[in-house]
């Protein structure tokens, strides 16, 4: 690859703060801000932030064709490139894991870190089975049920428990109501995404913070990338799928940390 990216930016992006370059990909059926909002302010205190939002998420129209995890990583990049960034740390979180994978595969010498939050190298039985039932019940345009669906699996034991009855029916309305209208075609990408045979070709410091109360993305797969990536390390969560809800402030440290140290 060029030190420049081909590929036209066209995917709608965020840019906040300055410091070191850091591009952030955001999960399946959710956004740069459902995703990363809590932290964002804070990354950008010490870094130069770009997201961009997957289509059918933020102001990205809803693709018609299937995504591809690698037109997802050369968007980012290409993002980057349109503000102005030539090197950069990648943060991806869940389906951001494999798209800041390949990014990292594919621009090698423009990616100085990578950070990889609740993520996958490929689907196990688990994440097939919840992928297929996801993307079916977006597909219905069932907001409410796909609510539903997805606080059951996401949310951590301790955090879904906890929650008084009002408190819940609160949180399932704020989820029905953000969902993404390409929900469908993103969670699709979640059951076909296979980068294992990227994995031992990176170089770059590499994080791997696992979410070991997970039930959607099993820590067995967070632990693969931690083990088959050379040198990366690996950092544990006791939260469900996310963090950024359940523990918002130990997750921002844990990245913030780990490129400070790694990502001048």
């Amino acid at each position: 690859m060029s030190p420049r990216n081909l590929t036209a930016p066209s995917f709608a992006r965020t840019r906040l703060g300055s410091g070191p370059g850091l591009l952030l990909a955001h999960g399946a059926g959710s956004s740069l801000a459902g995703t990363y909002g809590p932290v964002l302010e804070a990354l950008a205190a010490r870094h130069t932030v770009v997201g961009i939002d997957y289509p059918g998420s933020g102001d990205t129209p809803r693709s018609t064709t299937p995504l591809s995890v690698d037109d997802l990583a050369d968007q980012l990049v290409a993002a980057a490139d349109a503000e102005g960034l030539d090197r950069f740390a990648v943060s991806g979180y869940s389906l951001g894991g494999p798209v800041a994978i390949r990014a990292a595969t594919r621009h090698p010498e423009r990616v100085t870190a990578l950070v990889l939050t609740a993520a996958f190298p490929h689907r196990d039985n688990r994440l097939a089975l919840a992928s297929s039932i996801q993307s079916k019940i977006a597909a219905s345009g069932d907001r409410e049920l796909l609510a539903e669906f997805q606080l059951m699996v996401a949310l951590g034991t301790q955090a879904l428990e906890s929650m008084p009855a009002e408190q819940l029916q609160q949180t399932l309305g704020y989820v029905a109501a953000s969902t993404v209208d390409g929900s469908a075609e993103q969670t699709d990408l979640v059951g076909q995404v296979d980068v294992r045979d990227d994995l031992v070709g990176i170089t770059v410091p590499t994080l791997v913070i696992s979410t070991t109360d997970d039930r959607l993305v099993s820590s067995n797969l967070h632990r693969r990338l931690a083990e088959t990536i050379p040198g990366a390390q690996l950092a544990e969560i006791p939260t469900g799928h996310l963090p950024m809800l359940e523990r918002t402030e130990e997750w921002l440290h844990l990245m913030t940390d780990f490129l400070d140290k790694h990502h001048a």
